[in-house]
C-alpha cells in the first residue's frame, strides 16, 4: 500500500470536478481533509476500488508547510487555462483587458493571465495565491448579502474554528492591543472602511480580501474590570465564493503581514 506524503497526492487521484459529493467546497478542500485524517479517501464517489486499495493507507506529514502550499499554488495554475478568463471577471467581480484578469486582493491589483502566470502591486506568495486561484476557479458569483456570520458558521467552519481563533483572532487582536491606531490605519491602507453595523463595537471596520469576500473585524477595548477582545465575521455568501480552508489560509498570511508592519512600526518609533 501506497504511503501518501501530501495533499497535493491525494488531489492528484480526485477527477478535480468539485462536485460536492464528499459535501467539501472542492476537490482540493477534500484532499486537505483527507489528508489530515478529518476525511476517508473512499468518501469520494469517483475513487474505484483499485486506487482505494493502493492508496488508501495512512498520510506522511509533507517536510514544510511552505513546500506544500507552494506545491498547491502550481498545481492551481495548471487549471487556469481551462477557464474563460471573461467570464471570470464577470463573476468574480475581477477586471479582464482580453490579456489578463485583475482581481483586488486588499485593494490592491493582482493579475492572472490565460497561462496562469502571476503577477501583483504586492508581495505575491502562497497565502496570497492559493485563496486567489481558488478564487477565480470556483467562486459561485454569489453577492454580498449584508448577514454577517461567524467563522463557526461556515461550511466547513467548525473543524478548523480552534486553528482561526488561534492563528488568526488571537494574532489581530494582539495588534489591536499593542498598536489600536496602527490597527486602523493599516486596515484603512488597504481599503478598508468604517463599518456602522449592530455590531457595538469600539472599531468596527470591514476590509476586502477579495471583491466578493468582506470580511468585518470588530474591536472592543478594554474596560475596568474587562480584557479587550476581538472578533472577525464574514458575509453569510462567504463560503460560495471562497471554500473555508483557503479563508482561513487567506486571513492567516493577513495576519503574519499586519504583525511584521505593527513590528515594523515598533522599531521605528525605538
Amino acid at each position: 500500500m501506497t504511503r501518501i506524503n501530501s495533499p497535493m497526492e491525494i488531489f492528484k487521484l480526485l477527477n478535480g470536478s468539485n462536485c460536492r459529493a464528499c459535501n467539501e467546497k472542492t476537490c482540493m478542500a477534500f484532499a486537505v481533509a483527507v489528508f489530515k485524517e478529518r476525511r476517508s479517501l473512499d468518501e469520494c464517489p469517483y475513487i474505484d476500488e483499485e486506487t482505494l486499495a493502493e492508496y488508501g493507507g495512512k498520510t506522511e506529514k509533507p517536510n514544510t508547510i511552505d513546500e506544500y502550499m507552494a506545491e498547491a499554488v502550481e498545481n492551481l495554475k495548471l487549471r487556469i487555462p481551462g477557464i474563460d478568463l471573461s467570464e471570470a471577471a464577470g463573476r468574480t467581480g475581477a477586471d479582464f483587458d482580453g490579456r489578463k484578469l485583475t482581481v483586488r486582493v486588499m485593494g490592491k491589483a493582482f493579475c492572472i493571465d490565460a497561462e496562469g502566470n502571476l503577477s501583483a502591486d504586492i508581495h505575491i506568495n502562497a497565502w496570497v495565491a492559493v485563496p486567489v486561484l481558488n478564487y477565480v476557479l470556483y467562486s459561485s458569483g454569489a453577492p454580498a448579502s449584508g448577514n454577517w456570520i461567524t467563522f463557526r458558521e461556515l461550511k466547513g467552519g467548525p473543524e478548523r474554528l480552534n486553528h482561526f481563533q488561534q492563528n488568526c483572532e488571537k494574532p489581530f487582536k494582539r495588534i489591536a492591543d499593542s498598536y489600536p491606531g496602527l490597527f486602523r490605519d493599516m486596515l484603512e491602507v488597504f481599503s478598508g472602511r468604517h463599518a456602522d453595523t449592530h455590531i457595538n463595537s469600539d472599531i468596527s471596520i470591514i476590509l476586502y480580501p477579495l471583491p466578493l469576500l468582506p470580511v468585518l473585524f470588530c474591536y472592543w477595548e478594554p474596560e475596568e474590570g474587562m480584557g479587550s477582545s476581538l472578533h472577525i465575521f464574514f458575509d453569510k455568501s462567504a463560503d460560495k465564493n471562497l471554500d473555508s480552508e483557503s479563508i482561513y489560509i487567506m486571513l492567516e498570511g493577513m495576519a503574519k503581514m499586519f504583525d511584521k508592519i505593527a513590528e515594523r512600526n515598533r522599531s521605528k518609533q525605538s
